[in-house]
């Protein structure tokens, strides 16, 4: 009885010691994956292709670096989601963590730590020749990134427009404007 009493004790002091775990989009704490937290799309990592396997098959490569532990990053997560979206499979779209980049100095054309400048988040838009069409540090607009994805693919731009809507304190998604064309056509 007495050992019942010392573990329900000792159980007791541990659960109100034990902090709780938060998540924050506008703090540069590590919370895990940013794309199923704050974008809702886990599926973005890790990415399907690489850059090297983009240039080959002569695609449009949408480089985004990321650090899962940056508020801004955080923050660019759904527009990431929303690029995922908007252009489905017209693109190659690998976002990668600058964590995983090479340090090698001698880079070539067809690794990403090529164009890489420092800071976070970065996108990069390559079109299928090697041609740098975007490369934009920050939040970048969906207008920017459209319109360089236009260029690149000669595909029309989509006739609908995509917002970022939060739905709480972190989690947010993109949403389509506009967009009435059923599932599936």
């Amino acid at each position: 009885m007495i050992l019942l009493r010392i573990f329900s004790s000792l159980l007791v002091i541990f659960f109100l010691s034990v902090n709780p775990v938060y998540s924050a989009r506008d703090t540069d704490s590590y919370d895990g994956n940013i794309y199923p937290i704050y974008a809702g799309n886990g599926s973005l990592i890790p990415p399907p292709s690489t850059l090297s396997e983009s240039l080959k098959n002569e695609r449009t490569s949408v480089l985004v670096f990321y650090l899962d532990d940056s508020s801004a990053s955080k923050q660019f997560a759904p527009v990431v989601s929303g690029i995922k979206l908007l252009w489905s499979s017209s693109i190659d779209l690998i976002p990668l963590s600058i964590d995983e980049l090479d340090n090698d100095e001698k880079k070539t054309l067809e690794d990403p730590g090529f164009y890489w400048h420092g800071k976070i988040p970065q996108t990069v838009i390559i079109d299928g020749k090697g041609n740098v069409l975007l490369d934009k540090e920050g939040q970048v607009s969906f207008d920017d990134i459209n319109n360089a994805i236009t260029i690149g693919t000669g595909l029309k731009k989509p006739d609908f427009d995509l917002t970022v809507k939060s739905f709480n304190e972190y989690n947010s998604e993109p949403s389509k404007e506009g967009y009435t064309k059923p599932r599936g056509t």
